[in-house]
């Protein structure tokens, strides 16, 4: 080691004793990519209520799509806001045809909201297509992949897609889709379309919020008779066999035949309107205009003898009392003593010194004590 060598103390592999040594400089490390462009962004804006309602009536698509992220937030504050624009929102609404669409996985729902929703904007419509997507009850996570399947639709200027979480809600739609309707009405869409996950449960909360309740079904699956189950069929406004194209067209037609005989087993229906079958084929765009003609006959039919009116005003109720229940019940289950008591009675039921009967009351009447007491000390 030369006495030299403290020049090289901070770099030693520089020395001239280690001439043999080839060392390879380091890179130049790049400017960071959060550069001053990304400081000189602006923050999201924070909106008041009379913001959101201006937006919303004046169509800015952007403040509607915050609007509803606002209603779909589980944060206290969001939900006040939420109320507020809603009820602003309220007398604008109630001018659209509200439209209903379920059927099984697979039955093209996506596709035939696309090609058929495609027709109602070109006719100078506006269309908003809320699309419930089903969340994983293990990861809770949703993959919202239904606007991509859309993709006509997705483009055009009179339309919005808004896919939402179903986030473990009975059948993936509840209050928070139907106050979403108020504010596209609002906004001046005319159109509403509600996508259901598939056959299930959800039918009855999506038929709760729609004027015209579309069952899609397809042929040449099996035994087309194992399809009509009667409870969705007596909700069904409308039935259309989808992909009635090539080969599957006699197939359809069969189908079809028995579904309008199945129809006619069935008591008439409130509105007095009897419900239609239909074909379609969505992909070759086959069929959608009797389709969207059955939908306006239904609607000029059922204004007329006044069951259009009364079907929204009972909607309405409905709502009432099912936010009640759900209030009550979160109310009940976030309540700190009942979830200490809620756990002993749970192992008291476990080792059979309680009936469920006995331990539910029990219960309810450890909570009709807390709401006295509440009130007494206020």
């Amino acid at each position: 080691m030369t006495k030299d060598m403290d020049v090289y103390q901070h770099h030693p592999e520089e020395s001239p004793d280690y001439q043999g040594l080839r060392i390879q400089r380091a890179l130049r490390v790049p400017p960071s990519v959060r550069s001053p462009y990304f400081h000189k962004l602006k923050k999201r804006p924070h909106y008041s209520v009379d913001d959101y309602v201006k937006g919303i009536l004046d169509g800015n698509i952007t403040i509607l799509s915050q609007a509803v992220t606002l209603i779909e937030s589980s944060v206290e504050a969001h939900y006040e806001m939420a109320q507020q624009v809603i009820e602003k929102c309220l007398p604008y609404s109630g001018n659209s045809i509200r439209l209903g669409i379920t059927g099984v996985p697979g039955a093209g729902k996506s596709t035939l909201i696309d090609a058929l929703g495609m027709d109602i904007v070109q006719k100078g419509s506006r269309l908003a297509v809320l699309a419930i997507d089903p969340s994983s009850s293990i990861s809770k996570g949703s993959i919202l992949g239904d606007k991509t399947r859309m993709e006509q639709l997705s483009t055009h200027r009179n339309a919005f897609i808004r896919p939402s979480p179903s986030a473990g809600s009975l059948g993936g739609v509840a209050r928070k889709t139907r106050e979403t309707i108020i504010l596209c009405e609002a906004a001046g869409f005319d159109v509403i379309f509600v996508e259901t996950v598939g056959v299930g449960q959800s039918e009855t909360a999506v038929h709760s919020m729609v004027d015209f309740f579309l069952l899609i079904q397809l042929a040449g699956t099996g035994d087309e008779l194992q399809g009509i189950k009667r409870g969705i069929m007596e909700m069904a406004d409308g039935i259309v066999i989808n992909k009635a194209d090539g080969s599957n067209i006699d197939k359809a037609n069969i189908a079809k035949s028995h579904f309008t005989n199945a129809l006619h087993l069935f008591p008439m229906p409130p509105s007095g309107w009897s419900p239609r079958v239909q074909t379609c084929s969505a992909y070759e765009h086959i069929g959608l205009d009797k389709l969207w003609q059955m939908v306006e006959d239904y609607v000029d039919f059922t204004k007329k003898n006044g069951y259009f009116t009364t079907k929204r005003s009972t909607q309405s109720k409905y709502w009432m009392y099912e936010t009640i229940e759900q209030y009550l019940k979160n109310n009940f289950y976030n309540n700190k003593q009942i979830e200490t008591l809620l756990l002993e009675v749970e192992n008291k039921l476990l080792n059979n010194k309680i009936t469920p009967f006995v331990a539910a009351h029990k219960l309810l009447d450890t909570y009709k004590n807390i709401l006295i007491n509440q009130s007494y000390n206020k």
